[in-house]
């Protein structure tokens, strides 16, 4: 089943889905696999995993620090993929892979999409790569069958938006806010018009992510998007209270 497909059939019975971000090696391979559970038992439909990056240019202060800390840590790209590969063999969602084109471009683009595609991975977020520069990125995503998954922000036009959209694929994922990750948002007056600017330019569903932190963001979201994106609130609970923390919170957010 395509993603796309995925997500619209899921949410008939859900009314929104639920997409949670982690950084690998953060706290450790072992606390992943913690939180990755936790997360799948208590409703998470899709998983997005950073691989960590020394120039995380789209993040906020806390998962800059995870990313930070996960390479002083020592983790490599190849631990990633043999995590990951044990995660989509594991748990019977859609796992994603969210980097920074560096990453890519160091171990090889096609060698990078082939392997992934080895182990099930569903879909690649590339903040840094803007579809102009991505030709070959977009090529290799329509090869092998993993959906590239483009960046709408408030500050993008409609003329911006339709061009994203022609290359997307599985899901367009919504800024709520300007700014990097992790900062609350607060849903003000603006938010609705931007939000059906960027359904009026896709058929695809709509992921709102940056700042959704709790119930009250999930139920405001439900009925005009598809997916909330909950990423820092997450972390900053490991960090704080450990990975049995994530399931009570994630059971509460719908």
């Amino acid at each position: 089943m395509q993603l796309s497909d995925y997500i619209q059939t899921t949410k008939q019975a859900k009314g929104i889905l639920l997409m949670t971000h982690l950084v690998l090696g953060y706290p450790s391979f072992a606390a992943n696999r913690e939180v990755i559970r936790q997360m799948v038992a208590n409703g998470v439909e899709l998983i997005e995993m950073q691989i960590p990056f020394s120039e995380p240019v789209a993040d906020g202060p806390m998962i800059v620090k995870a990313n930070q800390d996960s390479l002083a840590n020592g983790t490599k790209v190849k631990e990633c993929l043999e995590f990951a590969a044990e995660m989509t063999a594991t748990h019977k969602i859609p796992f994603l892979f969210m980097t920074y084109y560096n990453i890519l471009f160091k171990y090889g683009v096609e060698r990078f999409f082939q392997k992934a595609v080895a182990i099930g991975i569903q879909g690649f977020i590339v903040p840094d790569l803007p579809p102009e520069e991505g030709q070959e990125f977009l090529a290799l995503a329509d090869q092998y069958k993993i959906a590239p998954i483009l960046i709408y922000a408030p500050t993008s036009t409609e003329e911006r938006m339709g061009e994203l959209a022609r290359h997307a694929r599985g899901f367009i994922y919504c800024v709520a806010r300007r700014g990097v990750t992790g900062k609350q948002t607060d849903f003000t007056s603006d938010f609705e018009p931007y939000l059906a600017r960027c359904r009026k330019s896709t058929e695809l569903p709509l992921a709102v992510g940056f700042g959704i932190s709790n119930r009250e963001d999930v139920r405001y979201l439900t009925g005009k998007a598809d997916i909330a994106v909950i990423g820092t609130a997450t972390i900053k609970l490991v960090e704080e209270k450990g990975p049995e923390a994530v399931g009570p919170f994630i059971a509460g957010l719908r």
